[in-house]
C-alpha cells in the first residue's frame, strides 16, 4: 500500500504493497489538523478521482468569479433602503471569496497529494521492476 500523508502541504509517499494508494487530507493554513484517516484508492481508480477533484477546482474557480460581482455590488440609488442592503451584500460576499479561496487551497492540495501518491506507487513500482531485472546478475552461468 502506499500512504501519502500530507503536512503542511508536503507529502511522504510509503512503500508499494497491494495496489492500493491511500491519501490523507492536507493541512490548511488556520484550520484544524486534518483526522488521521484518509481514503484509499486503487490504481486504477486513483486517475479518475484526481479528475473530479480537477473538475471541483474548476468549479470553485468560476465560483470565484461569481463572487466578485457579490464583492462589488453598488446601490441602485442614493437612497437609505439599497445603500443598507449593499453595506450587508458587499461583507457577505467577501466573506463567501475567502471561504471560496479556502477550499481552493484546499483542493489544490489534495490534488496534489493524489498526484504524489499516484506518481511515488509508479516510481516505486519501477525501482521493485528494475530490482527484480537484476537479481542474478553477475551470477556465473554453467
Amino acid at each position: 500500500m502506499v500512504n501519502a500523508a500530507v503536512d503542511g502541504g508536503g507529502a511522504a509517499i510509503g512503500a508499494a504493497a497491494g495496489g492500493m494508494i491511500a491519501v490523507a487530507a492536507p493541512a490548511v493554513a488556520g484550520a484544524p489538523a486534518p483526522s488521521s484517516g484518509g481514503y484509499k484508492f486503487s490504481r486504477e481508480e486513483i486517475d479518475d478521482v484526481i479528475r473530479q477533484w480537477e473538475d471541483l477546482h474548476g468549479k470553485l474557480l468560476e465560483d470565484r468569479r461569481t463572487a466578485n460581482y457579490m464583492i462589488g455590488v453598488r446601490p441602485p440609488g442614493a437612497e437609505p433602503a439599497s445603500e443598507d442592503f449593499t453595506a450587508s451584500a458587499n461583507p457577505s460576499g467577501t466573506a463567501f471569496a475567502q471561504a471560496l479561496e479556502k477550499m481552493i487551497d484546499y483542493v489544490q492540495r489534495y490534488i496534489q497529494a493524489l498526484r504524489n501518491a499516484r506518481d511515488g506507487i509508479t516510481t516505486r513500482e519501477d525501482e521493485s521492476q528494475e530490482h527484480i531485472s537484476n537479481v542474478g546478475s553477475g551470477v556465473m552461468e554453467v
